[in-house]
């Protein structure tokens, strides 16, 4: 009952503080996994070698020509500041073979279009992160990209002329994602109390992604799954109230695991983006 207590005691106490930006967690425990989805086609699923060469693909922009997408910064995968490092505006919405459901949020694209398919374009690669969902696709991949990321596959100087080319066929490829400096980041969402916790996740190196996330109440030694929310929100909804500090456990689209010990402190506060200490690598 005085561990109850506790608990209830340190939530209430999370909504009576502000704090900006704290890191916690544990050093990397890379852990092998098989939990990948087996359900892609064949050609699909090859985007998950990082070898599957050039696939053509259709591009569009939206937002500001100079823009990282939708005003807010933000889109269907929830992060923010999609203007700002790692993202620097160089993003994209995917359709659903790259988007996934969510589970395509944060991965890495390498894109290009040639002088072939538009007398603006450079053919020099250029990597684009998935933040955003595409709708309306016109093709089985389609790119909507940001108005920067758009423009960045032009040759010097012809920027405008490319993004005037409304819609243009590009090629693209899978590419790990690599964000120096940077950790993973659990950022709880707003909303989340006792009952209820949201975390958005980002900032994973290589595959980027996140296809299941797990987590650890006060040191219990027990696993519990999050679900998928929307994007790269995962949450939980308890029968009885959570009691931190909280473990997260991550896996990638490639089956390779993360623990983060202890990111999320049992006092936390909503809005506010808790780095680990660890991060993929090859």
């Amino acid at each position: 009952m005085a561990t109850a207590l506790s608990c209830k005691a340190l939530a209430v106490a999370a909504l009576l503080s502000v704090v900006s930006v704290v890191t916690y967690g544990a050093r990397a425990q890379q852990q092998p996994s098989h939990n990948a989805s087996d359900s892609e086609s064949s050609q699909d699923r090859s985007l998950l070698s990082y070898s599957s060469g050039w696939l053509p693909a259709k591009a569009t922009w939206y937002g500001a020509p100079t823009g990282a997408g939708p005003d807010d910064n933000g889109g269907a995968c929830g992060f923010k500041g999609t203007n700002q490092y790692p993202f620097s505006s160089m993003t994209s919405c995917g359709n659903e073979p790259i988007f996934k459901d969510g589970k395509g949020c944060g991965s890495c694209y390498q894109i290009r279009c040639l002088r072939s398919n538009h007398p603006a374009c450079s053919g020099v690669p250029q990597t684009v992160i998935i933040t955003d969902m595409n709708y309306y696709p016109v093709a089985k991949y389609h790119f909507d990209l940001s108005g920067t990321a758009f423009g960045a596959m032009a040759s010097s100087g012809l920027n405008d002329r490319l993004r005037h080319a409304g819609i243009i066929d590009m090629q693209f490829r899978r590419v790990p994602c690599d964000f120096p400096g940077l950790t993973v980041t659990f950022r709880v969402q707003h909303g989340s109390n006792p009952m209820y916790l949201a975390v958005l996740i980002e900032h994973a190196n290589m595959d980027g992604d996140v296809v299941q996330a797990d987590i650890m109440q006060n040191n219990s030694g027990y696993w519990e799954p999050l679900h998928e929310s929307w994007g790269a929100v995962w949450r939980i909804d308890p029968s009885r109230p959570l009691c931190g500090p909280f473990s997260v456990r991550i896996t990638n689209e490639s089956g390779k695991q993360l623990v983060a010990q202890n990111v999320i402190p049992a006092n936390y506060i909503a809005d506010v983006d808790y780095r680990s200490f660890v991060q993929y690598t090859n």
